[in-house]
Formats: structure tokens, sequence, C-alpha cells
């Protein structure tokens, strides 16, 4: 599978931003889904995670109840909506694929090349 994230950008602190990631092929709906980002100097750290159907969701303590994940099997795209942005936030962030569901990034074997994220303080 191959995955290309956008929706990056510049926001304020406090703002919002939807970040997507649209896969290739037919069988995305037979992957787990994550969210991970990669500050400078930083090694990649896990976001959010979700189950193949969207019944299951894991978020990192970081962003949990200012980040949603969501899924759309139809169009082979997963969401990251992050609101209430904070400058610790800024990041490039990546989404990838996983066969097995879980945070650790050694599951995920498939990776989107990244979208800046940048909040202004």
């Amino acid at each position: 599978v191959q995955l290309q994230a956008s929706g990056g950008g510049l926001v304020q602190a406090g703002g919002s931003l939807r970040l997507s990631c649209t896969a290739s092929g037919r069988t995305f709906s037979t992957y787990y889904m994550g969210w991970f980002r990669q500050a400078p100097g930083k090694e990649r750290e896990f976001v959010a995670a979700i189950s193949r159907s969207g019944g299951s969701i894991i978020y990192a303590d970081s962003v949990r109840d200012r980040f949603t994940i969501s899924r759309d099997n139809a169009k082979n795209t997963v969401f990251l909506q992050m609101n209430t942005l904070e400058p610790e936030g800024t990041a490039v962030y990546f989404c990838a694929a996983a066969l097995t569901y879980g945070i650790h990034r050694s599951l995920y074997g498939y990776w989107g090349q990244g979208t800046q994220v940048t909040v202004s303080s």
C-alpha cells in the first residue's frame, strides 16, 4: 500500500488543522492505520491509531481530548483532526499502515512521506 499525507501547514497556537492520508490500492480496509510525528532532533513518536473498522482507537496521552483520528474506508482515507494545537506539536506528521494493531512504530510497515505542521506561539 502507498500512502500520501496532506493537510499540514502553519497555524497559531490554539488553532486547528485536519490532516488526511490517502492510500492506493483496494485493500485499505485490511490495514490498521496510525499517525506518528517527529519533531526536530527527536525520535518519531506515536500519536493515534485506529482499527480496521474504526471501532477501536488509541491516543497518546499528550493528544487525547484534542486530536481525533477517523477513517473512511470507502475513500481509502484516514484523518487526524487536531484542535487546540500547541507549539510543542510542531513536527512532521506521518501516516502509517500496519497488519497488527498497536502503538509501536515497528508494527507499521508502510509509511507516507510526512506533512509538516508548524504551530506558532
